[in-house]
Parts: structure tokens; C-alpha cells; sequence
């Protein structure tokens, strides 16, 4: 049997990311490779950041995650973007689009009448 993954730059929260998308071992995470863990974390729900990618090519190469070449964090980036494109779009809902915010000047709370509660029925 295969040691539980305890990895380099892999900390419990990613640990649990990984055992959740069924990789448990170092020879999981070797067999599906960087991109595609990230990928299935990912797919899974959670939200990964960057980071999360150079740390599994990191724990693979037993360095750490800001040891791993630029040309290689090029390589991987590009490499899950295209897999990102891929994934289908969220059901029953459009895409997310720009997020903008309002500021109202007239400088404070609402009216306090407007929730008073002697006013229900």
C-alpha cells in the first residue's frame, strides 16, 4: 500500500482537496500529473489558485513551489487555461460578468421608519 500523501508544499487544506478528488498517494498525484489534479480540484467545486499548480509540480520535483522554473510555470499555466476552456459553462445561469458598484451620496441609512416593525400586519 502507498504512503498517505504527505507532500512538500502540499498543506491540509489542499491535502484534503486532493484526497477528496481521489488522490491519496504521491503515485496518484505522479500518475494524473500537475494540471490534471489541479483540474479535478477544480471540477470538483473548489476554488484553486495558481499557487495550488505550481505546488503540485513543486511536491512532484521535491522543491519548493517558488523553486519551479518560469518556463515551466508558463508551461503549466497555458496548460490548464486551455483546460479551463474547456469546462462547460455553469447550468442554468449566464456567466459571470464584471462586477461594478453604486455609491449613493445622499450620505447614510435609510429612513428609519421604513423598517419599523409596528408597521406589519
Amino acid at each position: 500500500m502507498s504512503a498517505p500523501l504527505k507532500l512538500r508544499n502540499i498543506g491540509p487544506k489542499s491535502a484534503a482537496w486532493l484526497r477528496q478528488v481521489g488522490l491519496r498517494t504521491r503515485e496518484d498525484l505522479a500518475a494524473a500529473g500537475p494540471v490534471d489534479a489541479f483540474m479535478r480540484v477544480k471540477r470538483a467545486g473548489f476554488k484553486p489558485s495558481l499557487n495550488l499548480l505550481y505546488s503540485l509540480e513543486g511536491a512532484l520535483l521535491d522543491c519548493h513551489w517558488q523553486d519551479v522554473p518560469d518556463a515551466r510555470r508558463q508551461q503549466l499555466v497555458a496548460a490548464a487555461e486551455a483546460a479551463i476552456a474547456q469546462l462547460p459553462a455553469p447550468r442554468g445561469r449566464p456567466a459571470a460578468g464584471p462586477v461594478t458598484t453604486t455609491v449613493h451620496d445622499e450620505g447614510g441609512m435609510p429612513d428609519p421608519g421604513l423598517f419599523d416593525a409596528g408597521d406589519r400586519d
